[in-house]
């Protein structure tokens, strides 16, 4: 006999510029997988990003090196839905439709420690708080109290309070920006990214000059 409960399918949701996707943004997913126990991890290049001061690489390019980046991660899967949708790329969006698609799942929105901070400047924030458990990568040591009281403390509606996991990272000094400076240079980028990454980045001619 059936007692009637319902297991919530745990998906994943990790989006980003992946301009270029790098060797933390790997080691980010695969920890998700992992910790939080994920049945399916959506990568999700963003679209026309609201908050980035710079343009971004063409999303054609962002989505083809992405899929060579995590193409063998198991659980996880690139999802191009961001870079479809006309006007700004909003999180809480793709939550929205998530959740529609998905109505037996827990969405959990994993992000990296400097998006996490600055989380309370997002789109809608008290309503992702709602669609999403917040999990973001907490290098080394987890510092979980301290970001829901942050979060609470910058909260337009302090009563709606965000729920979050830690996803505890050794520090990869790796960085996006680094890496286009890096190229821009004439260096390498081997060491940071992908070899199927480092291919296409030079097929292409990306990065030449540093943005």
């Amino acid at each position: 006999m059936s007692s009637g409960h319902v297991t919530l399918t745990r998906l994943g949701v990790y989006g980003g510029a992946f301009d270029p996707p790098h060797l933390a943004h790997r080691a980010l997913a695969q920890a998700a997988v992992e910790q939080l126990k994920l049945d399916s991890l959506l990568i999700l290049p963003t679209g026309q990003a609201w908050h980035k001061d710079r343009a971004l690489t063409p999303a054609h390019h962002r989505l083809a090196m992405t899929r060579l980046a995590f193409h063998d991660l198991p659980k996880s899967r690139v999802d191009d839905r961001e870079t479809r949708r006309a006007g700004p790329t909003y999180t809480v969006d793709t939550l929205r439709e998530l959740a529609q698609e998905n109505p037996a799942a827990q969405l959990f929105l994993v992000m990296g420690a400097d998006q996490a901070k600055s989380l309370h400047t997002w789109h809608e924030i008290e309503a992702i708080y709602r669609l999403a458990i917040i999990a973001f990568a907490e290098r080394d040591a987890p510092d979980l109290p301290l970001t829901q009281s942050q979060a609470r403390s910058q909260a337009k509606d302090p009563a709606i309070q965000g729920d979050f996991r830690a996803i505890v990272l050794p520090l990869l000094p790796h960085s996006a920006t680094d890496i286009r400076t890096r190229v821009a240079s004439g260096q390498s980028p081997d060491a940071l990214v992908c070899a199927g990454v480092a291919s296409y980045i030079q097929k292409n001619n990306l990065y030449s000059t540093a943005r």
